[in-house]
């Protein structure tokens, strides 16, 4: 750990300076910021082996959710960063959120030293997930290339994984992105929810000429029209009320790289002028100023929607799809893919038997049979969802029927019960908008005049 360094992020100094003075002596280098909004700066110009990320900041005193919304702006940045978060209000329950949210691990302030250390230890020699991948993968010029970062073309660790995640019936669309990855060329990825638009997103950015440049993620389709300029463009201090500083946008912070733009046909009208503005100018006036600001991206883009029917209705710009579907992609869902499932199942449970420490090692003949009749409504992050919970929950090496619950068909499906009439309601309702919008969660809460995290959380509670 001699040569190792870290990242400490809190609001509150005398943390910082606790944590720093007990991890400098067994570090090689422990930087501190008080500020999360620098983050993105401090990401893209240095190489941290751990980051310490506080769960709460002073807007959020205790619920975790601003810890949440910076561990994913982490990970979008650098989807193998090692992130352990802490906090002094943790529970089970928020253990296990962030741990599904890509952290690596848990600490409850005040911490232990011993264990505080432990923790670090463990966080910076943790092996990659990817960790069989060839020495090739490591030719990187970044650093820490060679803990599955950003890979030159060919050898990318993200080519590899949206391989192995995507499965081998999908060659011909990696075969059109090893073509399409080395141009600057605007792609746009049709497809179901849940089919790897985003895995192949990351794949097209790993193996082009930008791939030591960050890679920023964004759902549009979740932005608010209050937000939507500030998050994409930026903002000045004094912009708006809660405009302490300056804050670059996406946009900014993608510089050099590439920017994937997910639910693009979610968009209102306004949101669509203002974006073709951008790419039009290839410049960005952050909210508050007058002054525009050159930006070189690469654009992604990403729907479930028929963008050319949107076009027809009058609800899409057609010039802004012109501007962001120069190369079209097309992902089959995995209904399409049977041949897929086996392969696929196998390396979600690999995954998870290692992450959850499970003695799970395959999957019975009786359950692939049961999974390739199923019509697996929500791709494949509904069959990584069901992995995953199998996984934990089974009590043998090899998984079986009874180990996996399979969603039925809205049509058959029983009430939750015949005396909570408004739940029985509310249910189909859901089941309802779901198969209107095929499974796209931002039109599913549209129609229902829910919050995207209130849908959540009523799929979660009907077993949806």
């Amino acid at each position: 750990m001699q040569t190792a360094k870290l990242l400490v992020v809190d609001d509150d100094p005398d943390v910082l300076l606790a944590a720093r003075l007990l991890l400098k002596r067994h570090l090689g280098t422990v930087d501190i910021e008080k500020n999360p909004e620098k983050l993105p700066f401090l990401l893209n110009n240095n190489h941290y082996d751990a980051i310490v990320l506080d769960m709460n900041f002073q807007r959020d005193v205790s619920s975790g959710r601003e810890g949440f919304a910076w561990l994913e702006r982490i990970l979008d940045i650098d989807p193998q960063a090692r992130v352990v978060l802490f906090t002094a209000y943790g529970d089970v329950d928020m253990a296990v959120r962030a741990m599904k949210a890509g952290a690596v691990d848990f600490v409850l302030k005040p911490w232990q030293n011993d264990k505080f250390l432990e923790t670090i230890r463990a966080a910076i020699n943790r092996p990659d997930d990817d960790s069989s991948s060839s020495d090739t993968n490591k030719s990187s010029g970044r650093p820490g290339a060679n803990r599955g970062g950003r890979s030159g073309p060919g050898g990318s660790p993200a080519a590899g994984k949206a391989t192995s995640i995507i499965g081998t019936a999908m060659r011909p669309v990696l075969d059109t992105v090893e073509r399409v990855a080395p141009t600057d060329a605007n792609v746009l990825i049709l497809g179901e929810n849940g089919t790897g638009k985003d895995l192949i997103a990351r794949a097209i950015h790993e193996q082009s000429n930008r791939h030591n440049k960050p890679f920023v993620s964004v759902d549009v389709g979740a932005l608010t029209e209050s937000l939507f300029e500030s998050e994409l463009f930026g903002h000045v201090k004094g912009a708006f009320t809660d405009a302490r500083d300056d804050r670059a946008g996406r946009f900014e912070e993608a510089a050099g790289g590439t920017i994937f733009l997910d639910e693009i046909g979610n968009l209102t009208p306004s949101q669509q002028a203002r974006l073709l503005t951008v790419l039009q100018q290839r410049q960005v006036t952050r909210v508050g100023s007058n002054k525009g600001r050159p930006v070189d991206v690469r654009l992604i883009c990403a729907t479930n929607a028929d963008l050319n029917e949107r076009v027809a209705e009058k609800t899409f710009r057609q010039d802004l799809l012109y501007r962001i579907n120069t190369i079209e992609l097309a992902l089959p869902p995995l209904r399409q893919r049977p041949d897929d499932i086996k392969p696929l199942a196998e390396h979600f449970v690999r995954q998870y038997a290692k992450q959850y420490n499970r003695p799970v090692t395959g999957l019975s003949p009786a359950l692939l049979t049961e999974m390739k009749q199923y019509g697996w409504p929500g791709n494949v992050r509904e069959l990584q969802h069901a992995v995953e919970r199998a996984v934990i929950l089974s009590a043998g090496a090899t998984l079986e029927p009874g180990d996996f619950v399979f969603r039925k068909n809205p049509s058959t499906a029983s009430p939750v019960s015949e005396t909570l009439q408004l739940e029985d309601l509310e249910r189909k309702a859901i089941q309802q908008a779901m198969l209107k919008y095929q499974g796209s969660i931002t039109d599913v809460a549209r129609e229902l005049g829910l919050s995207r995290q209130a849908l959540y959380r009523r799929l979660e509670k009907f077993g949806l």
